[in-house]
């Protein structure tokens, strides 16, 4: 009902700047989804051969990843026996399903995304104060530092895995035998002989890649929905702060702004719950995911430091200190949202509202009340993503980490 058409929309534009700032707001998101096959999944702009070329995408990286599930997880039930080499395997085949559950996810919930994303261009395209469009540009540089910063972990850590610890590690002195990031293949083909073991091996590096552009992509995706979130929720409080100003000098004026400012925060709150809908499984199998893999990777931080392997030790503390951070940043993000929309309230009361007339100053009241309950992202309507859930999956991941010494007998 709230929604334009972009018709109905450009007759009204008042950025003439909105394509370059939409597309450095969104730059880093298409250049993640688009190799995995979604972008045209959450945007109506694109045409019949990208769907195409999507389908094909999305087919490949389902292919790959199973390539990898299906063997491995073979190998983890029905043929390996060993705990401790179960214990091995877990963190790098789990973090793998976990990325499937995750593309899927991305993939159903393309409408969700794109309702977000239209709403996001919307608010370009009508921006039309100079400083609020400096404060929304503030914002989205912010989430492209973040995009960047997650990005950097993620594939350093991981292709360091998938590379440089498979033929530098000192746990591979059988040199008769070829590495593989995952193994299970054995009943299937021969992977120690040319040109099959080149083979599985690119394509294990290649659904690594497909794997850590999925993780970015989910953070990427709450880093700008959320931060453009905060650059509307400065706009407004700028908004509050001229309100008596405008009411010094003009009636009518003052009574425009309130209404805009009830307006655009009512859309606020629409985006949040927008975000909230298309996040909620994707950030409930991110805290799993991150909780059990912080928990493998602490284990095999320490049995590598006793066995004084420093390449592996390195690799595997850079993917731990990559889920530490990310996993802080989902938690971040869910913070600062809530205590972004709850400033609204405390500048609301703060501004000199006995200076409005009793009418709006009585508005203002509502504006408050609503403020007291700020919107929250959640893992799946079940947990709140604050500072609080961060400490939480921290201390679980140890607890895990105890219970895992104790029956390895390590």
């Amino acid at each position: 009902m709230h929604d334009r058409s972009y018709h109905d929309i450009e007759s009204q534009l008042k950025n003439s700047y909105y394509k370059s700032d939409i597309h450095y707001t969104l730059q880093m998101c298409q250049w993640l989804l688009k190799p995995i096959g979604v972008w045209p999944l959450i945007s109506n702009q694109t045409n019949k051969f990208e769907q195409l070329v999507s389908i094909i995408l999305m087919i490949t990286c389902f292919s790959s990843l199973l390539f990898i599930i299906l063997p491995s997880g073979h190998h983890y039930f029905f043929v390996e026996k060993n705990l401790n080499m179960k214990v091995k395997a877990l963190g790098p085949v789990s973090f793998c399903v976990s990325s499937t559950i995750k593309y899927c996810y991305l993939a159903l919930k393309g409408s969700s995304f794109e309702r977000c994303i239209e709403h996001m261009k919307r608010d370009w395209m009508m921006v039309q104060d100079p400083n609020h469009r400096t404060i929304m540009l503030k914002y989205a540089t912010i989430s492209r530092r973040l995009i960047t910063i997650c990005a950097v972990f993620l594939y350093s850590g991981g292709m360091s895995y998938h590379t440089v610890m498979q033929f530098l590690s000192k746990g591979k002195n059988n040199y008769t035998i070829r590495p593989l990031p995952y193994i299970g293949y054995d009943p299937f083909f021969d992977t120690q002989s040319s040109p099959t073991y080149e083979i599985v091996y690119c394509i294990h590096c290649f659904t690594a890649m497909i794997m850590y552009s999925i993780s970015t992509v989910a953070y990427s995706l709450a880093a700008i929905f959320v931060t453009h979130i905060c650059g509307q929720i400065q706009i407004q409080i700028a908004r509050l702060q001229k309100l008596v100003e405008c009411k010094e000098r003009k009636k009518y004026e003052s009574c425009n702004l309130f209404a805009l400012i009830v307006h655009d925060h009512v859309e606020i709150l629409r985006f949040s719950n927008n975000i909230e809908e298309a996040l909620k499984e994707i950030c409930f199998t991110e805290i799993i995911e991150c909780t059990l893999n912080m928990c493998m990777l602490e284990y095999y931080c320490l049995i590598e430091w006793s066995a004084g392997d420093t390449i592996t030790f390195l690799t595997f503390f850079t993917l731990l200190t990559s889920f530490t951070f990310n996993i802080f940043i989902f938690c971040y993000i869910g913070e600062i949202l809530t205590e972004q929309c709850s400033q609204i309230g405390t500048v609301s009361y703060e501004i000199d509202w006995y200076k409005l007339s009793p009418k709006e100053a009585y508005d203002l009241i509502l504006l408050i009340s609503i403020s007291q309950y700020p919107p929250k992202l959640t893992a799946g309507k079940i947990i709140e993503l604050s500072f609080n859930t961060f400490s939480s999956v921290a201390k679980t991941s140890v607890v895990y980490l105890n219970l895992l010494r104790t029956v390895t007998d390590w």
